[in-house]
């Protein structure tokens, strides 16, 4: 059966302030939606809350993975579940290794007595490292400890391909990368689409979109999607920018506070 991942009615606040103001959305196996919107109006929030992270309080709606409500699971359930989100700012985790937390991971979602095996593994990350042109050494590195903006984001996409999520949240991962590495990390996401994924990819500008097509691109403005469409709804917005979305849909240019 292919994925089905249902976002409903979807509020979030921070501190008493509401950010996302019902955000509703479907992805199916094999489809690759895009959020694009002004900085403020809560791509950032969703990608947070979906993943359970806990300065966002989701205050109404749901969200699931076929049909397993992910609001009621703590984040490690929600990883098992197959939700990956590769974030905007990675964390460094001094200490532990790249191939110890990755496999410790791919671990977490098996039974016990089915974990994979050490010779297993390696092989499958020698392969994906390749595949991304990262340096081997980088497996033995600790996670993302001194890595530049663009290795860390390439470590996110290999993280990805180890773990081969149902759904995937790309929370800006274009941000700070040259042509090269774009190259590298969208080639990355394309070689992963399949029905038994999709993919929600949050990004501010058409150049990473030139590179993965989207299915479905939507805009988000004041906490909720308010137009959606085809890649051509991209590109329109990176040649004329947002104001003729708002004027279209009568917005007042206000943000609600939050990426």
């Amino acid at each position: 059966m292919a994925t089905h991942f249902v976002i409903d009615g979807l509020k979030a606040e921070i501190e008493g302030k509401e950010i996302l103001k019902g955000i509703n959305l479907e992805i199916k196996g094999g489809e690759i939606h895009a959020i694009m919107g002004p900085n403020g109006t809560g791509k950032s929030t969703l990608a947070s809350a979906l993943m359970g992270h806990p300065k966002y309080e989701v205050t109404e709606g749901t969200a699931s993975i076929d049909g397993e409500d992910l609001l009621e699971m703590s984040v490690d359930e929600r990883a098992r579940a197959g939700l990956f989100l590769a974030m905007q700012y990675p964390s460094e985790i001094p200490g532990v290794t790249n191939s110890d937390f990755l496999r410790s991971a791919i671990n977490a979602r098996r039974e016990e007595g089915s974990e994979i095996s050490l010779i297993k593994f390696i092989r499958q990350m020698e392969k994906k490292m390749k595949e991304l042109e990262m340096n081997p050494e980088f497996a033995h590195r600790y996670l993302n400890e001194g890595f530049s903006g663009g290795e860390k984001k390439r470590n996110e996409i290999l993280q990805m391909a180890m773990l081969e999520p149902k759904i995937v949240v790309l929370d800006e991962i274009d941000s700070g990368l040259d042509i090269d590495a774009l190259k590298i990390v969208s080639n990355g996401v394309n070689a992963m689409r399949s029905e038994d994924r999709g993919f929600l990819i949050i990004t501010h500008y058409q150049r990473l979109l030139n590179y993965i097509t989207p299915d479905f691109v939507h805009v988000m403005m004041q906490g909720r999607i308010v137009k959606s469409g085809g890649p051509e709804l991209a590109e329109r917005l990176e040649n004329e920018g947002y104001d003729w979305v708002k004027e279209e849909l009568g917005i007042i240019d206000e943000t609600v506070g939050q990426a």
